[in-house]
């Protein structure tokens, strides 16, 4: 049974020792009681200093170790089926949040039953942390920053573990197919543009678009 009274924040890493301790502080920082949400992250086969980072957080975040790196959608489903959790939100381990970002979304899908998830603008930063510029959340989604109703996911099967890339997109059709994602226009997150980002990787994001617009026949 959920616990109505908690959120589940799933951060897959994978060799992220640079930019995981900032987005952990973040989340660990929000304006809402600690009893309120838990914080899963998921270490996919780190092979630099992530697991000794992760560690020294203690018992502030649960940690589940997979063995040799699986992958992300493999990674973000697993931290889903461990909640126990009424919602779900992604936290990406090269991002961070505004202090708000939880209470802000958790109150929205409380107080308005009839949405299915609930999702905020967001500001584009550079690995410095300098703001590059701010975007709607609508017009240019991206898969992190979006609190669902955990039931929901579960009912879609979750991610598609065949999309090592753009495993977001294909989320999002398939929800949107039975439920809606709101806007709240407040850039409460914070997603990084570095060299090492996965969206940098034009090979294997061209391989798994071609994946997606074959799945769902998109010309």
């Amino acid at each position: 049974m959920l616990n109505e009274k908690r959120i589940s924040v799933i951060i897959p890493v994978y060799n992220q020792e640079r930019f995981i301790g900032r987005c952990l502080r973040s989340i660990l920082n929000q304006n809402l009681h600690k009893s309120e949400y838990d914080v899963i992250v998921i270490n996919d086969g780190s092979q630099d200093n992530t697991s000794k980072i992760l560690k020294a957080f203690g018992n502030e975040i649960i940690v589940l170790e997979n063995k040799k790196n699986k992958g992300l959608p493999f990674s973000i489903n697993r931290g889903i089926l461990k909640s126990k959790s009424r919602f779900i939100v992604r936290l990406d381990s090269d991002d961070y949040v505004n202090k708000n970002f939880l209470h802000i979304l958790k109150i929205f899908l409380e107080e308005n039953k009839n949405i299915d998830a609930v999702s905020c603008d967001y500001l584009l930063v550079d690995d410095k942390e300098k703001i590059l510029s701010r975007k709607n959340c609508i017009k240019e989604p991206i898969g992190c920053g979006i609190m669902f109703r955990t039931e929901h996911l579960i009912k879609l099967g979750m991610y598609d573990e065949k999309f090592l890339s753009h495993e977001d997109k294909d989320l999002r059709i398939r929800f949107n197919k039975k439920y809606s994602i709101f806007r709240v226009p407040l850039p409460l997150y914070r997603y990084r543009r570095h060299a090492t980002s996965m969206t940098r990787n034009k090979k294997k994001m061209k391989k798994h678009m071609s994946k997606l617009k074959k799945k769902h026949k998109i010309k």
